[in-house]
């Protein structure tokens, strides 16, 4: 079992920057991946970011790519999410993921096994 606790989120006008927080307990020794996804009312949950635990290879979503980066700190087994330049349309729960089955980093939601409980950020115009 792994343990995933978000932070970092608020209110923040659009322009400015967040950084979030995953911090993970736990079997964390056989996490392959990590991802940021997000959500909002009536969508689907959507891939913002991932890295893989080890080697630290990262895929960011297009949408992002040009503000957001993904980063991980091995020793406190904790991943960031830095998010700069938010719009209004970042406005979204973020959601923090593990996954210890694949050595492919994938951007669907289905391929993690373990899921924090959310960090809402809001980006007012």
């Amino acid at each position: 079992q792994v343990q995933l606790v978000e932070s970092g989120g608020g209110l923040v006008q659009a322009g400015n920057s967040l950084r979030l927080s995953c911090a993970a307990s736990g079997r964390t020794s056989s996490t392959f991946n990590m991802a940021w996804f997000r959500q909002t009312p009536g969508k689907e949950r959507e891939f913002v970011a991932g890295i893989r635990w080890s080697g630290g290879g990262t895929s960011t979503a297009d949408s992002v790519k040009d503000r957001f980066t993904i980063s991980r700190e091995n020793a406190k087994n904790t991943v960031y999410l830095q998010m700069n330049n938010l719009k209004p349309e970042d406005t979204a729960i973020y959601y923090c993921a593990a996954d210890q089955r694949s050595f492919v980093l994938y951007r669907e939601s289905r391929r993690y096994d373990y899921w924090g409980q959310g960090t809402q950020v809001t980006v007012s115009s």
